[in-house]
């Protein structure tokens, strides 16, 4: 496993046009774990990628109706059976965290890195999910010294009053433990 370009190589590469540009010299320094299910606790399907890149039907559902003029993107999401797909570059602002604040700095997005896993709050991850988290992260904290692991944090962490993600069923210490591993 491999960062090339600010891509990760062995991803599924699907361009997101829900992106911006960091501000000048700013660090890659925090990376947020989120959880998407589209509809919410249903799995597979080209939902999250549609909507990640404006093609979402929003009358395929009637959960979709409040999505319609939604613009938000993460760097990745990693589903149910493990595979990866990144929507924007590391190098560049993906649009996950929203309205964040972080040690007392906000706008989050500015200076993380977003990875969605394809779940919800109420049902656990799966090993391959762990797994394929962990592989990223590692590479991450090796190829962007600026995150350090004090700085993994979940998007409810953030954004406590709006988000609940990655959930109570997201597991820390399972997940710090492969870190370490």
């Amino acid at each position: 496993m491999e960062i090339k370009d600010h891509k990760l190589v062995s991803a599924r590469q699907l361009n997101s046009p829900n992106f911006g540009v960091r501000p000048d010299g700013e660090e890659i320094s925090l990376l947020v774990i989120h959880n998407i299910s589209l509809p919410p606790g249903e799995y597979g399907g080209s939902y999250i990628d549609d909507l990640f890149c404006n093609t979402l039907d929003c009358t395929a559902h009637p959960y979709f109706a409040d999505l319609k003029e939604l613009r938000v993107s993460s760097h990745l999401l990693i589903n149910r059976e493990g595979e990866v797909t990144q929507y924007v570059p590391f190098n560049l602002k993906a649009h996950h965290a929203g309205e964040s604040c972080f040690e007392g700095r906000h706008q989050c997005n500015e200076f993380s890195i977003g990875i969605e896993l394809e779940g919800c709050d109420e049902e656990a991850f799966t090993t391959v999910q762990y797994e394929a988290l962990s592989r990223i992260t590692r590479l991450l904290l090796k190829t962007y010294p600026g995150i350090k692991t004090d700085r993994i944090t979940g998007h409810s962490d953030i954004a406590p009053n709006r988000k609940t993600d990655p959930g109570p069923c997201f597991d820390w210490q399972h997940f710090r433990h492969l870190l370490s591993a």
